[in-house]
């Protein structure tokens, strides 16, 4: 009788996803709490727009080179501690070994089959080090074009939801009014990112989403309160 073959999926885009989410969150929660607090205090589109495609602009610059900063970080940190692992396998090689028989030993092996893996793993440095990297340090090789890989994304996420909430006032001359349908279809969008984000990553994706609404309803709300409160 056949055997259905065994097909395990896993999601494995989690970087991207990643970046995505900061981008688009900060994106659309950011623009949308400055439009809010702007309508609260001028009387015209114009300002809004102005001051809007300005902020995301800085914001997206800056928040894709904090993504290439960090992941250049990472890499950074990867190569460092990887030639310490080199150095260390040359320098005490013993006590490397003894440090990968802990990792089998710490799984239940008996200690023949422990002696046995840890000589076959000795036998090659690059195996060797790349083995203390994962289950020594929990480290993965960074993808090398990881840093403007992230940048890009971060950035293109991040004007992507930036002009979500600054669209209706590109389209309606009255403050309130452009005020209210950024309200309606940021709010909306937020829902629809967070249910989305929610899906890809804790599985709970209607709790997601409302808690991403709350969040940027309460910026755009306080902003807006402010901006009346001084104006």
């Amino acid at each position: 009788m056949p055997h259905t073959p065994h097909v395990e999926k896993h999601f494995t885009a989690s970087e991207v996803v990643r970046d995505i989410v900061i981008g688009m969150s900060d994106g659309l929660t950011v623009p949308f709490a400055l439009a809010a607090g702007l309508s609260g205090a001028v009387d015209t589109t114009a300002v809004v727009i102005t001051a809007g495609l300005a902020e995301v602009a800085a914001g997206s610059i800056a928040m894709g080179l904090g993504g290439y900063l960090a992941a250049r970080t990472d890499a950074e940190h990867y190569a460092t501690e990887r030639a310490t692992e080199l150095r260390e396998t040359v320098e005490m090689p013993e006590r490397e070994a003894e440090e990968v028989a802990v990792v089998f030993r710490s799984y239940g092996l008996p200690e023949e089959t422990v002696a046995t893996v840890v000589k076959a793993i000795r036998s090659d440095q690059n195996r060797w080090v790349d083995f203390m990297m994962k289950f020594e340090l929990g480290l993965e090789e960074p993808d090398p074009k990881r840093a403007s890989r992230s940048a890009l994304t971060i950035a293109g996420s991040y004007i992507a939801g930036g002009l979500i909430p600054l669209a209706p006032y590109f389209f309606f001359r009255s403050i309130h009014s452009a005020l209210s349908v950024s309200v309606v279809v940021t709010l909306l969008a937020l829902g629809v990112f967070g249910y989305v984000k929610g899906r890809f990553t804790v599985k709970k994706p209607l709790r997601s989403a409302w808690q991403t609404v709350v969040v940027g309803g309460l910026a755009a709300s306080a902003a807006f309160l402010l901006a009346k409160l001084f104006s």
